[in-house]
């Protein structure tokens, strides 16, 4: 049966805009503010930026009902294009797009900028490359990745050119409650009806009758670039900005990882911003802006001002 969707609290608008030759799709809260800085929302890997619907809706019924909040899709994933004929997805074009964003968005004053997951390392790459760009800097369960040893690399050089090798499919849907259950599959302490809400921004129907996810097949390939630890080790010194990082007390690094990244070396890396506040919230996993929408306005609230 199909659970009742989340009602939201406060409208949103979509844009599409043009971002280093593709359409790149916004989801919008508001219109700018004179001398409030713009928030932008950088959301993860297969999510969208509609995802930050109820942090959004939180932050406005603790009163923030008027600052002017732009959430982009990636490209590649939700509404944005992806490129033409692409078959691998490159760190330092989220970068590129990130900066091309804020040039459109924000020309002539810094932003106020929110990663979660992976769009967490992005903002973190970005705010140290462009630290005049940025007033106040959030992190969402952006860890980073494991140091990639030497020895490895030429194993994933060749994983890669065996993927390509390979067309890449993401699994369909036959229903959008399909789509609902296996939000909550990955994700137990989201709200069905929340679940419900989010199906019909993360899949869409196509002429086959089944749901698709809103994103390119060729993320699933592996990156052959290696991860190297003392790239961003020296990146994150170079940040200039306040961060709040916030992290998911349920979040298991250790376990994730099986040993090849702890905790322990992330806080190394964390210790090496000069200002950085730190939150953790409880009953929250690595999806902590669905587990407690709540509690995380709160501490947007409190570090943005």
């Amino acid at each position: 049966m199909t659970a009742p969707a989340y009602l939201t609290r406060r409208p949103s608008h979509s844009r599409q805009i043009m971002v280093r030759g593709l359409s790149y799709h916004l989801t919008q809260w508001g219109t700018p503010q004179p001398g409030q800085p713009l928030l932008v929302m950088m959301h993860g890997f297969m999510d969208v930026g509609d995802s930050f619907q109820f942090v959004v809706d939180a932050m406005a019924e603790a009163g923030d009902t008027t600052r002017c909040i732009v959430a982009p899709d990636w490209r590649g994933f939700g509404r944005t294009q992806a490129p033409a004929a692409t078959d691998s997805y490159w760190f330092t074009d989220y970068v590129g797009d990130l900066d091309a964003l804020i040039d459109t968005l924000s020309p002539d004053a810094p932003v106020d900028l929110v990663g979660h997951s992976m769009g967490g390392n992005v903002v973190m790459f970005y705010a140290a490359a462009r630290p005049q760009r940025i007033r106040r800097l959030v992190n969402l369960e952006g860890f980073g990745l494991p140091d990639c040893p030497a020895d490895q690399s030429l194993s994933r050089l060749v994983t890669w050119l065996d993927e390509l090798k390979t067309p890449q499919r993401l699994k369909p849907y036959a229903s959008l409650d399909a789509v609902a259950q296996r939000l909550r599959q990955n994700n137990p302490r989201l709200p069905a009806d929340k679940a419900q809400w989010l199906a019909g921004h993360w899949a869409e129907p196509r002429a086959d009758g089944q749901w698709h996810l809103r994103a390119d097949a060729a993320h699933k390939r592996i990156n052959p670039v290696p991860y190297k630890a003392a790239d961003a080790i020296a990146a994150w010194g170079a940040i200039t900005a306040p961060l709040l990082w916030v992290q998911g007390v349920a979040s298991r690094t250790d376990a994730h990882w099986q040993g090849r990244y702890s905790f322990a070396e992330f806080q190394q890396r964390l210790a090496q911003v000069p200002d950085v506040r730190q939150v953790h919230l409880d009953d929250a996993g690595h999806m902590l802006h669905h587990d407690q929408p709540e509690a995380l306005a709160r501490a947007l609230l409190d570090f943005l001002g």
